[in-house]
């Protein structure tokens, strides 16, 4: 609908002439394998994961996955890890999205911030190749394989958020969702004791490479009792603020003299269900509430889907437009 609107643009072309302030690159870890076009209506992904296209009511069409290669029960079958090789981070089907990160940034890196995309970077990667249930039982009980699993993971996006870096993006999106609507999927304890170290590791080792890099870090949901953990390894920008998990104005309250954040705008109601002015005022709740003192990027906390109407479509970027300028200290 949009593409229509503005003669047929369509990619970086549209977002640009929206008023977009950032650009996003493809990914080139697991997260690639989602929504190939032209395929068939199941595939197997150069991970070895099997995907299946599926359309909602409203006319969507999106993957979800439906076979993994480390899929074995009981554990025996899948704990030896050398008989699965992950992708070659380097090989010639991620060198596509690494010159596609290049010319992204000759072209627009003078006027746009570059965001190179390697979000599923450890968790998500892990249980789409070994299924969720699987992996949240090897964390439980069979924690030598899953961090091993996990180590495996995060050599791959080291090498691979590294080529993206060497590119010239300017933030590095990260990413793994561990939270549910009201809590976090698995507890924070079990986080720390898997995740934030690795984490750690990548931060350290991405800002060592470029110290003016910026990392974001995307988990849908609520996830309130990590986020000072995200502080201390390192995080600058936090995505999505998921508006039905957690309060944008309270974490902005809470955190935003360390963290900046990005997102906020509600996809699970407004934008469906709600009309223009519905849309407009929580444009002005958030620029009222999270934008003050910078560090604010607003955007919808997800994908804006199919069925949401174009005139909320359009009155988000007018308002977005008309009240969004800085300083916002004292905006009304």
């Amino acid at each position: 609908m949009l593409a229509q609107e503005f003669g047929g643009l369509r990619g970086d072309e549209l977002r640009v002439a929206l008023g977009h302030d950032l650009l996003m690159t493809a990914s080139p870890n697991i997260g690639a394998s989602y929504e190939i076009p032209d395929t068939a209506e199941e595939y197997v992904c150069e991970w070895g994961v099997g995907w299946k296209w599926v359309t909602n009511a409203n006319g969507g069409r999106y993957t979800e996955a439906v076979a993994h290669p480390l899929d074995a029960h009981p554990l025996e079958g899948a704990k030896d890890l050398s008989n699965y090789m992950l992708p070659d981070p380097l090989g010639p089907s991620m060198q596509v999205i690494y010159d596609e990160t290049n010319a992204l940034v000759q072209r627009y890196g003078r006027t746009h911030a570059i965001f190179g995309s390697l979000y599923q970077t450890i968790f998500e990667a892990a249980w789409l190749l070994r299924g969720l249930e699987n992996l949240l039982v090897d964390m439980a009980i069979h924690k030598d394989f899953a961090h091993e699993l996990f180590d495996r993971l995060l050599v791959y996006s080291l090498v691979a958020g590294r080529e993206m870096i060497a590119q010239g993006i300017d933030v590095l999106w990260l990413g793994d969702d561990f939270g549910t609507q009201r809590d976090m999927l698995i507890s924070p304890q079990m986080w720390r004791e898997f995740i934030k170290t690795p984490y750690a590791s990548l931060i350290a080792a991405f800002k060592k490479q470029n110290p003016h890099l910026k990392i974001a870090y995307h988990s849908d949901g609520y996830i309130e009792p990590i986020i000072p953990d995200l502080i201390e390894i390192g995080l600058d920008l936090l995505n999505p603020i998921q508006p039905g998990a957690m309060d944008p104005a309270e974490i902005k309250r809470k955190y935003g003299r360390h963290l900046s954040f990005w997102g906020t705008m509600d996809v699970q109601h407004t934008f469906p269900y709600g009309t223009p002015a519905d849309v407009r005022s929580e444009v002005s709740e958030r620029l009222r509430t999270v934008g003050p003192g910078g560090g604010f990027i607003l955007c919808s906390a997800h994908r804006v889907q199919p069925g949401a109407s174009l005139a909320n479509i359009q009155a988000y970027y007018s308002a977005a437009r008309e009240l969004g300028s800085y300083p916002l200290q004292a905006y009304k």
